[in-house]
């Protein structure tokens, strides 16, 4: 499959909690990270997506916050993926930030140059991926 999602994540399927019309799907990850998409559950059934089974994660790399210490906050995104920065690489006026998670995968930010700054983001320092579960699109093989 292409697509434009910047950030494609495959993993095992964990959990499925449908409600009246939303449900969240659990994804575990390569290095044991868990993240969360929440799906219609029409999807679910159109999908077949059920505990077990292997899904496709996709996350925009726009729709991914960057946050390198908390201080304290608690924030309601479900998705807070820490690793390590691998990467900062700045354009005219935003970047891609790059965090490498435990197990191998990857997930890219685009932030915005004075963010990068304004973080001090550095190679090899840790920071943590945020997206909330309404940013993830999910797919299978049909």
């Amino acid at each position: 499959m292409k697509a434009s999602a910047r950030n494609q994540l495959s993993g095992k399927i964990t959990g499925v909690r449908t409600g009246a019309t939303y449900a969240e799907v659990d994804i575990s990850l390569k290095g044991g990270t868990t993240l969360c998409a929440s799906v219609t559950n029409e999807s679910v059934d159109k999908l077949g997506l059920a505990v077990g089974g292997d899904a496709l994660a996709l996350i925009k790399a726009p729709q991914v916050m960057i946050v390198k210490e908390f201080g304290g906050y608690r924030l309601s995104a479900r998705n807070q993926l820490a690793g390590t920065v691998a990467r900062v690489q700045k354009g005219a006026v935003n970047a891609e930030v790059v965090v490498a998670l435990e197990g191998g995968d990857t997930i890219a930010a685009t932030i915005t140059n004075d963010s990068v700054d304004a973080l001090g983001l550095k190679v090899g320092e840790t920071a943590t991926a945020v997206f909330k579960a309404g940013a993830v699109i999910l797919g299978v093989v049909a």
